[in-house]
């Protein structure tokens, strides 16, 4: 799908970032949105679409068990 989303589990990476969480999120509304960055009067739905990627990604890899290993959730 979008070749700049790294996966941010274990055993991929040992520590996530919230800006890993953050630019995840971003590449995925632009490549579902078409835009590298939307006009002035679409900016306020694409920032909150970013908003609610992170959010559930930052819940999917907070909740996410590794069997052989410890979640790899997000730093506050």
């Amino acid at each position: 799908m979008c070749r700049s989303i790294k996966t941010l589990r274990e055993p991929y990476v040992a520590e996530v970032t919230p800006g890993d969480v953050d630019a995840a999120a971003l590449q995925y509304v632009r490549k579902i949105s078409g835009f590298r960055k939307p006009a002035a009067h679409n900016a306020a739905a694409f920032d909150a679409a970013v908003a609610a990627v992170a959010a559930a990604t930052a819940t999917l890899l907070a909740e996410l068990e590794v069997r052989g290993g410890r979640s790899a959730s997000p730093a506050s």
